[in-house]
């Protein structure tokens, strides 16, 4: 395993806790839509996330129409299907550009 040596600026903890924080909202979309519907508790359990953050992602995640709240927990929308195809387009065009962006570095 190469070690990595890295110097965290304020840029820096910027993208990697966008990038986390996607990632979180990406893991926990896929556990009600493969688990659905499921509590916060459970959610918790499946993705290792203490509650609270669990609660800041529904939150997120309802906002954007793609879950809704049951009385049984958490269930995915009809949306989720159009922004799981369009989040895949955003990250492949965000690769493009973090590889244009990695070239201007050097």
């Amino acid at each position: 395993m190469q070690e990595k040596h890295r110097d965290k600026t304020a840029i820096t903890n910027v993208a990697e806790k966008e990038l986390d924080l996607l990632i979180r909202h990406i893991d926990v979309l896929k556990t009600v839509r493969d688990h659905g519907p499921i509590g916060i508790i459970r959610l918790s359990q499946v993705t290792g996330q203490p509650q609270h953050v669990i609660r800041y992602s529904l939150r997120t995640l309802e906002h954007d129409g793609i879950i809704k709240p049951s009385s049984q927990g958490a269930i995915i929308t009809d949306k989720v299907h159009d922004t799981l195809g369009t989040l895949e387009s955003t990250l492949d065009d965000m690769i493009t550009t973090m590889t244009d962006l990695k070239k201007k570095l050097k």
